[in-house]
């Protein structure tokens, strides 16, 4: 066979090829698939925080709906007096409580319970074993120091966790996208003069600022998100400003300055959308540092209150209780998954959006 039979061949495997005329995004998509890995560990991080998200319906102290002399009712929605199902006082219902087992169970009365019959403040007053009680056919992952299933607090700790990674994510990307784009688009005096203001931010010790504030006001997730959101857009606006600086520079931000594009016009249009490729691939990294960061600070108390469900006040639980294996070794397997999981999906995402892979 010839040079020029050889060539022709080559070109028309190439010009049948399927990935010939997909969109960037489109082939982005497939080099993701491609890596099991990551790909698995989104759907199973996806699965999992949406299990969570209905986390009142998977782990709770009350009946989903129950019928109790011949009417229906709806515990996890209302608040209903003891009285109701045959109790003494006008007190909410303690559904834990044998006597009321007991009167739910009578005659034709039915009641569909969750999967797990606790809330993350659930306290079982009549539980046989001292707290923390080990794991049982009635805690399934035993409970902790104060008599609270250690399940539903993993459940709904990952929820706090996870949505706290993503609303810090969120402004994290924001103010960094933000400020990188003005550094890296105008350069300059401008690039200057933000960079000596994020150089002289980024010496403030954040951890002393978070004691300080811990002394002066009640911890909390708000407060939390407002501290470390300060401080958490500064490592992505150093690649956001590369970008920017590597793009202004193009022939086709200078097409768009002759055609009489304003300064937004060009940044969100055209220079923006070339520049989010490190935007895209650092957020699961920069998710599992937020949860890290959060699990870190409450088991140090510097977090959210006690009762408030959280992955790191279950550790200090876990080290305060060392005989109570079951409390750091399941919070510890849970942080470590959902890490791994973030990271496994940051990798992909990174293989995927880089062009030299075919």
């Amino acid at each position: 066979m010839s040079t020029a039979d050889i060539s022709g061949a080559l070109l028309e495997a190439q010009d049948s090829s399927p990935a010939r005329g997909l969109s960037p995004t489109r082939r982005a998509w497939l080099r993701f698939k491609r890596n099991r890995r990551g790909y698995v560990s989104l759907w199973i991080f996806a699965f999992a925080f949406v299990l969570t998200l209905f986390a009142e319906v998977l782990s709770n102290d009350r009946p989903l709906v129950m019928r109790y002399q011949g009417e229906t009712y709806f515990p996890l929605l209302q608040d209903y007096p003891e009285k109701t199902f045959g109790g003494d006082f006008e007190t909410p219902t303690d559904f834990l409580d044998p006597f009321i087992e007991q009167s739910i169970r009578k005659g034709a009365n039915w009641a569909i319970y969750p999967p797990n019959r606790y809330s993350f403040n659930s306290l079982n007053y009549f539980a046989p074993s001292p707290n923390p009680a080990a794991p049982s056919a009635t805690n399934w992952l035993g409970t902790d120091d104060r008599g609270r299933d250690v399940l539903a607090r993993l459940i709904y700790g990952f929820r706090v966790s996870v949505l706290f990674g993503l609303a810090l994510t969120a402004i994290g990307v924001v103010l960094g996208v933000l400020m990188g784009a003005i550094q890296g688009y105008f350069a300059g005096k401008t690039d200057l003069v933000i960079q000596r203001f994020i150089e002289v931010w980024g010496s403030v010790p954040e951890l002393y600022l978070l004691i300080i504030l811990a002394s002066v006001f009640e911890p909390g997730l708000l407060i939390l998100l407002v501290i470390l959101s300060l401080f958490g857009w500064m490592g992505l606006s150093d690649y956001v400003r590369a970008e920017f600086l590597r793009n202004r520079s193009l022939d086709y931000v200078t097409a768009a300055r002759a055609l009489g594009l304003s300064n937004g016009q060009i940044i969100w249009r055209h220079v923006l959308p070339n520049s989010l490729t490190p935007v895209i691939a650092f957020l699961p990294f920069r998710m599992s540092a937020a949860i890290l960061a959060l699990t870190s600070l409450d088991f140090l108390g510097l977090g959210v209150p006690s009762s408030t469900p959280s992955l790191g006040e279950l550790l200090a639980q876990g080290k305060a209780n060392l005989d109570a294996w079951w409390i750091s070794l399941s919070t510890f397997g849970v942080l470590v998954a959902l890490l791994l999981l973030l990271i496994f999906i940051g990798e992909a995402l990174r293989d995927a959006l880089d062009t030299r892979r075919g």
